[in-house]
């Protein structure tokens, strides 16, 4: 017996922060997502804890995925932005509560060195890790988030500078 269909619309979205951490030469920080089979690079991005602020969660979300919240706000994006899951993914990610993710967005400069960052922490999300250019995010991303990406670019562009 087939497993029933689960309708999208009548799922909520995940509430989440993303971060686009910038280093010293204006480069963003991606990761390989560990969980996947291709290549699936992202910025670091998690979920929103009930009574949690969304800044709170971005540092907590930094500690655990890349080991160090040493990172300066530069600016938060004035909107939520929103993306569906492709529909192979409805119904399995997130144990099949969400239809996709809502995201409140942070730029932040990265104040530490390489050596500082560790994805090979408790809550082990990447394999690995680097810098990237800006304007080779959107590559590097699965394109059911690239049009979210896009936005978070356009907000951002003008931090990734050298400081």
């Amino acid at each position: 017996m087939a497993a029933p269909k689960i309708d999208p619309a009548k799922l909520p979205y995940r509430p989440c922060v993303g971060l686009m951490v910038l280093n010293r030469a204006g480069q963003v920080f991606v990761g390989n997502r560990i969980d996947q089979s291709i290549e699936s690079w992202q910025m670091p991005q998690g979920g929103i804890d009930e009574g949690e602020e969304p800044w709170d969660t971005a540092l907590r979300e930094l500690k655990e995925e890349i080991g160090t919240s040493n990172v300066e706000l530069l600016r938060e994006h004035p909107d939520w932005l929103f993306y569906d899951l492709p529909p192979q993914l409805i119904g399995v990610a997130w144990e099949g509560k969400f239809r996709g993710q809502k995201l409140k967005w942070f730029a932040v400069r990265f104040k530490g060195t390489d050596a500082d960052i560790n994805v090979k922490t408790a809550h082990q999300e990447f394999s690995n890790w680097k810098w990237a250019d800006i304007g080779d995010l959107l590559g590097l991303i699965v394109p059911f988030k690239r049009e979210i990406y896009a936005k978070v670019i356009a907000a951002f562009s003008d931090l990734a500078k050298p400081s």
